[in-house]
């Protein structure tokens, strides 16, 4: 059925890229995949080897491992943006992007001394303890933001975790009234019980933001107030319920590449991998202990963004905090490496973000287009661990 492959030559099987155009873009699967175990198994002599490894790396993998991962991140920036946009025209095609909008529901008072957390009660900043905000409040910026283009709308409550109560109960009504809308719902409300991810799965939520922050060797230099673990027990939970995860880190803390490598290969060895995955500049706050710390370089944000691409080919990957330090063209740049989501609005939960008209103006410029919401696709209830 495929024939004699030998009968082809370098030219006929290669891309300019250095991809495989037969086993590339629109061949039925089944062939495509049948023509990859010829390519890689019984015709060792049609690809390099550093094709080959390009042409594997758009499989889906969950044992990547540390020296795979940084070896991915630290690789020559072209060829890893090269490598990141290949797999994500081939898992996404080029021209959507999801705008999530952010609104903080509960602002200030957490009992956590996460070092980067402005809203920590651990911390001497500016921010306050406020109150949980009235439905109807959230309910007209929901729809604002709808009108906007935003498709999903995140809400966050500094709570270490969730407790049961009338507190909850609210959130959970605003989840619903915010679907009704006919948004994706997202909501971070710290840990969560299996009994309170399932009554969230009742009430319609589609995604459970609670990042890792950052590696677990490292994760102690930044919180001590809960454990790597911690996190992990709160997916396993969301994931159990049928929520979609969206889950990523925080770069610039001080923490090594090695460390940011461990990290996404954590997010890359869950099965399934996160629907989302935010990657995130620290902004420092003053007040924060990370107060002092060094803007992060943007192109070291392009690589991260590249290298999740590559270890999670399917993930929407979120260009989060630290957008508005960017560039037009660093932001460009990640586009371009495989980030197909934004915070989309002038405020994230207590920090600035790019202006909603200069975001427009930039996707238009790009050819890039919102993705509308998708409320009805189903959620694998697959264990996070």
């Amino acid at each position: 059925m495929l024939g004699n492959l030998s009968s082809f030559n370098r030219k006929t099987i290669c891309r300019n890229d250095g991809l495989p155009g037969l086993v590339h873009g629109d061949m039925v699967p089944p062939y495509r995949d049948a023509l990859r175990h010829l390519l890689f198994h019984g015709h060792h002599n049609l690809l390099s080897p550093e094709s080959t490894l390009q042409v594997m790396s758009d499989a889906i993998r969950h044992d990547w491992s540390t020296e795979e991962t940084l070896a991915i991140l630290q690789s020559p920036l072209l060829d890893l943006v090269q490598r990141a946009r290949t797999i994500h025209s081939d898992h996404h095609g080029n021209d959507s992007v999801q705008l999530a909008s952010l609104l903080s529901l509960k602002t200030g008072g957490c009992s956590e001394d996460c070092n980067y957390c402005p809203q920590s009660v651990h911390h001497s900043t500016n921010v306050g303890n406020g109150d949980l905000m009235a439905y109807d409040q959230v309910l007209d910026t929901a729809r604002k933001a709808r009108e906007l283009g935003a498709s999903r709308f995140c809400m966050g409550a500094a709570w270490r975790q969730v407790h049961d109560g009338e507190e909850f109960d609210r959130v959970l009504n605003m989840v619903r009234g915010v679907g009704a809308l006919g948004m994706e719902t997202c909501v971070t409300l710290g840990m969560l019980s299996q009994d309170q991810a399932r009554r969230l799965a009742e009430a319609g939520l589609t995604a459970y933001n609670h990042n890792l922050d950052t590696s677990p060797e490292y994760y102690n230099k930044i919180i001590s107030t809960r454990d790597f673990e911690d996190r992990m027990e709160t997916l396993r939970h969301v994931r159990e319920a049928g929520i979609s995860l969206c889950v990523g880190g925080i770069i610039g803390m001080g923490e090594s590449d090695r460390d940011r490598a461990r990290m996404l290969e954590i997010l890359a060895g869950l099965d399934p991998h996160p629907e989302s995955v935010p990657i995130n500049a620290l902004v420092a706050v003053v007040g924060t202990p990370l107060e002092n710390r060094p803007p992060v370089d943007p192109l070291d944000l392009v690589r991260m963004c590249a290298t999740a691409r590559i270890l999670m080919p399917e993930s929407r990957v979120r260009l989060s905090a630290g957008r508005h330090q960017l560039s037009r063209e660093a932001q460009v740049l990640c586009f371009l490496a495989g980030a197909n989501s934004i915070f989309y609005g002038e405020k994230l939960l207590t920090t600035a973000n790019t202006e909603c008209e200069e975001d427009r103006r930039l996707l238009r410029e790009l050819g890039l287009s919102p993705l509308p919401p998708d409320v009805d696709k189903p959620t694998p209830a697959t264990s996070a661990a």
